[in-house]
């Protein structure tokens, strides 16, 4: 990895600027002057609150204290607090001990559910889309595509309808080819059910995973299978031995992607459920907590703590993926030890 970031370009300093010629220099202010918007809202928008949060943290502070109250500092009272809250389920000794479900205990069992899922079904589809054999590519592409240009708002809400156990479609066909009343399934109203109607729901948007897994698909050389071809290989030895240390970082990209999404996971609970963690508090993901706690019961400096905990757990967990990518993912081109 070292190796790697030292062939990285080196950041201009105030010396190697200084020694520029005239065109590379207003080349570089021209440059920065039309990067001067994206600056300017990453500053206003979200380094200047990432700073605010931290301090946050440390304060006692709520909504309701007004602009003109004094926040008390209480050093790592709120991270004490953290780490004895059951409902956050920071310490593992909360996480099936307690009545209620801890809100990072759910956040992990529904990304273990899903995140199987979110990997390998638009990887099945790419390599669909992929097949020669398959006809009218072009249109299904586009089909397959076009759930994933639709507000996610308006399609949790499309969805939720469909899934409806009193009204919707689904249960009305179910009831329809003979299948009990009784026995219809309650969807986002059963605990037993919620996970998967929740991956239901993400799976119709998985048109433009797809897309990236069938640009590294169409990116394998050719050449490649035809030698495999000729060895006598079959389509899972052709499969495992060329097309995925091919697309290893496709598939590495997408699932870092999956990961951090699933950690944050918010809106559709919020949408469905309502942000109750109904049934049953399966559905108080950590994330819903976070919010319930920073805007519902106006705790800013509590909010702030979960917040930067959830950043922390997210940075190693990526930073644990990135160290272990060598292992697994293939670049081409890349010398091997």
């Amino acid at each position: 990895m070292l190796e790697q970031l030292s062939k990285l370009p080196k950041v201009s300093t105030l010396t190697s600027v200084r020694k520029m010629m005239p065109l590379g220099r207003r080349e570089m202010r021209n440059g920065l002057l039309f990067l001067s918007p994206w600056l300017f809202g990453f500053l206003a928008f979200t380094f200047l609150p990432m700073i605010a949060t931290l301090i946050f943290s440390f304060l006692n502070l709520r909504i309701t204290d007004g602009i003109f109250g004094t926040p008390k500092f209480v050093g790592f009272d709120n991270y004490v607090q953290l780490f004895k809250d059951p409902q956050a389920g920071i310490s593992p000794g909360f996480w099936l001990s307690s009545e209620t479900p801890s809100s990072l205990w759910i956040t992990i069992k529904f990304a273990l559910f899903a995140l199987p899922i979110g990997i390998f079904a638009p990887l099945a589809l790419a390599l669909l889309m992929n097949n020669p054999n398959v006809k009218g590519q072009f249109y299904l592409r586009s089909l397959f595509y076009m759930p994933f240009i639709v507000p996610f708002v308006a399609s949790v809400f499309l969805w939720g309808g469909m899934l409806n156990s009193e009204t919707g479609w689904i249960n009305r066909v179910l009831l329809a080819l003979g299948t009990p009343r009784d026995s219809l399934p309650l969807w986002a109203n059963d605990v037993d059910w919620v996970y998967p109607t929740y991956v239901i729901m993400g799976i119709w948007g998985i048109g433009n995973a797809m897309l990236i897994m069938l640009a590294g698909l169409q990116g394998v050389p050719t050449e490649l299978y035809d030698a495999a071809k000729v060895d006598g290989a079959n389509s899972w030895a052709t499969f495992w031995n060329i097309t995925f240390p091919m697309i290893s970082p496709v598939i590495f990209y997408n699932l870092v992607l999956n990961i951090v999404g699933l950690f944050q996971y918010f809106l559709v609970p919020l949408v469905v459920n309502n942000g109750t963690g109904r049934p049953g508090g399966a559905t108080l993901f950590y994330n819903l907590y976070l919010y319930r706690t920073f805007f519902t019961f106006q705790n800013m400096s509590y909010g702030s703590t979960l917040a930067w905990f959830l950043f922390l757990v997210i940075l190693a967990v990526t930073i644990f993926l990135f160290a272990t990518a060598k292992y697994w993912v293939y670049y081409a081109g890349e010398a091997r030890s």
